[in-house]
């Protein structure tokens, strides 16, 4: 593949989110909390979200490997932070989570499936095969540093808000509780908010049109999904606190 169709794929998918991104605010995607039967058949939560976060640790690495990028230490140090993240999220988060009898529509499984394929391939054709900036010295640039303490701020607010929500539940227990402590003070969904972190310090670190288009889906994805999230919160408990906001504190 040329360039200059690679290009061509990225600015589609970036216009893409662009498109979708007022669509989902209009559209409660029917999973978690949300579910609905109205979007057809559905597959165990656990397994539906294994099989849809896999595609995209699995395309991304591929292409890294199989090409001449794994000579490049600094490829690998970015391979190694897209590994960690969805290691965590393919192999581990999905049994730590308690969601026992709960569903998720095949439909949703799908296109997540698509986006996970279309972003690892993106990403991963990117770093295996036509990055070719990135000599030793990157790891001084202050791009990569600056992106590196934005990644692992993203990652601590993500585990600590994930731990946080599954420590509200007891053993086979599905109900839903007010979640308090760490940014949960300001905000709805700071488990999403840390997750954006994640990847603009990815897209800083990398300074590249994939991984921007990365952050970018991330946003299109999540904001809707926290706007939801809040409005049911609200919904669903009087005494929910007034100054939260869903996923920026202070802000939005």
């Amino acid at each position: 593949m040329t360039r200059t169709t690679f290009d061509y794929i990225v600015y589609s998918w970036i216009i893409l989110a662009i498109i979708i991104f007022p669509l989902l605010l209009k559209v409660t995607a029917p999973y978690g909390r949300h579910i609905t039967k109205k979007w057809g058949p559905t597959i165990d939560n656990r397994a539906g979200w294994i099989v849809m976060e896999f595609p995209a640790f699995a395309a991304f690495t591929y292409l890294v490997i199989s090409s001449r990028a794994q000579e490049n230490i600094v490829i690998w140090i970015f391979w190694t932070f897209w590994f960690l993240h969805y290691f965590h999220r393919v192999f581990i988060y999905p049994f730590r989570t308690k969601t026992k009898g709960k569903r998720m529509p095949l439909a949703i499984m799908f296109f997540a499936i698509f986006f996970n394929l279309m972003n690892g391939f993106i990403n991963g054709y990117w770093f295996g095969y036509l990055a070719k900036s990135y000599a030793i010295n990157w790891l001084y640039d202050p791009r990569f540093i600056i992106g590196v303490l934005l990644f692992l701020t993203g990652v601590a607010i993500n585990q600590d808000s994930d731990q946080r929500l599954l420590s509200l539940r007891t053993k086979g227990s599905t109900d839903y509780y007010i979640p308090y402590g760490g940014l949960f003070k300001y905000i709805s969904c700071p488990n999403f908010f840390g997750e954006i972190t994640e990847w603009l310090g990815f897209a800083v670190m990398t300074w590249c049109m994939p991984t921007l288009s990365f952050f970018l889906w991330t946003c299109v994805n999540l904001i809707p999904r926290a706007l939801d999230h809040h409005q049911w919160y609200k919904e669903q408990f009087v005494n929910y606190p007034n100054e939260r906001k869903a996923i920026i504190p202070f802000a939005l």
